[in-house]
């Protein structure tokens, strides 16, 4: 089939983050962190699991960079567990948790893997929580900038690549207003508040790790998609302009120096989340902090949203112009298969926002496989979901976005938050009873991706 080449020096990785992979939660002086307190309260988690044992990655990590060297994978993003590193929070540092990391990055680079480390992937210590609430209170920004320094001096003189928080849309809304998440309340005013001080915490950890770490390149990760109305309505349009700013421009905007959306900000004024003087966390300076300018941003992308308002009434039988896929063209999240819309984030924003360098840090979907007879996993639909993304980034990179690299979520099976293990987003199947690690088909045909620079885009050619 025809093949569609990447830029030279176009980084393929894969990723993974702490809680999900690593187990050994009380192991050499980790601490609770929320999402070990969350996981065993009952009823939050649909199969009932947590992440105690998981991958048991903290004790595999040899075998699984040996599986990533031969796939090819130029890159890891991983995350660093703060509970491992800071136990209380702040304070004391437990150096075996920074052993452990220090381990892991040797390991990678010894196998020509470069290491792309996140700060925040969600599991704050309990400790914080308990204490000052969490990211609702200002304090955890602070400690968080304690965190970024702790390691980003132990690990800056190899790691180069640093994340600084994974999805704060998720560490606010899934976690404080649906209460999803670790810690999970249902309170939009808080979730408001968490987001300013998560945002707060990137903007004050920037020139830390750059004075840390020499010729470091910092950035943070968003996860994002586009809002589409349902309908040519006004009131479809509406929902999507609303849908948009909560999703991507509050944290986009502030990120990049235009302040939180007012529209928002009326939004959230009119509907009670927000007294009338707006989003009082919001402290002179602050601004200017968050808009510290980064070096890449990293887009996390799964699907799109059709946004059909609320504020009709359904027997005024709105036409629906905009159809999601059937249920046949799902992943089994329920999340609509819609690779086009990563192309016009991307496109979005390099050409709206401004965006220097951009990187895919998590695209993949969660389909579940089994071994068949002779040990194989066949997993057909992601690597077609895999196949049609990469093509749709391709098509963004001729339309002129500096895309640098892509990651595919996930290297392993492993604890999907809420969904504990019903999910499998892994391009390796592990057996979670016996931690067997299979590479399925999609991890097969991956390497050859990999190893090509380029990607067939699924046209064979005429005969």
């Amino acid at each position: 089939m025809p093949a569609l080449s990447f830029p030279d020096k176009f980084v393929w990785g894969s990723a993974t983050s702490a809680y999900q992979i690593e187990g050994a939660t009380s192991e050499d002086g980790r601490s609770e962190s929320i999402w070990d307190r969350f996981a065993k309260t009952p009823g939050k988690i649909v199969d009932g699991t947590n992440g105690d044992v998981a991958c048991e990655h903290y004790h595999r990590w040899r075998d699984d960079i040996a599986l990533m060297k031969d796939l090819g994978l130029m890159a890891y993003r991983f995350s660093i567990a703060w509970p491992r590193i800071l136990p209380n929070g702040r304070g004391a540092v437990n150096e075996k948790g920074l052993d452990f990391y220090s381990r892991l990055v040797d390991g990678l680079l010894e196998a020509g893997i470069e290491p792309y480390a996140t700060l925040f992937h969600w599991d704050l210590p309990q400790v914080l929580q308990d204490q000052v609430g969490g990211w609702q209170h200002r304090s955890t920004a602070d400690a968080f900038v304690e965190f970024a320094d702790v390691v980003s001096r132990r690990l800056g003189d190899r790691v180069k690549k640093w994340i600084t928080h994974n999805e704060p849309w998720c560490t606010a809304f899934l976690s404080y207003e649906k209460g999803i998440q670790a810690p999970g309340f249902k309170d939009f005013r808080k979730a408001l508040a968490v987001s300013h001080h998560v945002l707060l915490s990137h903007g004050l950890a920037v020139p830390v790790l750059r004075k840390n770490v020499p010729g470091a390149e910092v950035g943070i990760t968003l996860n994002m998609n586009i809002a589409v109305p349902a309908s040519p309505s006004a009131a479809d349009h509406d929902a999507a302009r609303h849908y948009d700013g909560y999703f991507s421009r509050w944290f986009l905007d502030p990120l990049y120096g235009r302040h939180y959306p007012a529209d928002m900000i009326a939004d959230y004024i009119a509907l009670g989340h927000l007294p009338p003087e707006g989003l009082t966390e919001c402290k002179p300076g602050d601004l200017e902090i968050i808009a510290t300018q980064c070096d890449f941003l990293g887009l996390n992308y799964y699907s799109r949203a059709v946004l059909r308002s609320t504020k009709v009434p359904e027997e005024q039988n709105l036409p629906r112009t905009v159809h999601v896929q059937p249920a046949s063209e799902q992943t089994e999240m329920g999340w609509e298969v819609y690779p086009d819309g990563l192309r016009q984030l991307l496109i979005r924003l390099t050409y709206e926002y401004g965006v220097q360098k951009l990187y895919v840090t998590e695209n993949g979907a969660a389909y579940s496989e089994a071994p068949d007879k002779n040990g194989r996993v066949p997993d057909q639909r992601r690597l077609q979901f895999l196949r049609d993304h990469f093509i749709a980034a391709r098509r963004a990179i001729d339309a002129g976005v500096p895309l640098a690299g892509y990651f595919v979520w996930s290297l392993m099976d492993n604890y999907e938050w809420d969904r504990g293990y019903s999910q499998r987003f892994g391009i390796v199947w592990v057996d979670y009873e016996t931690q067997r690690r299979i590479p399925k088909d999609s991890a097969l045909w991956y390497k050859g991706v990999i190893a090509a620079n380029a990607v067939d885009d699924g046209n064979a050619p005429a005969t």
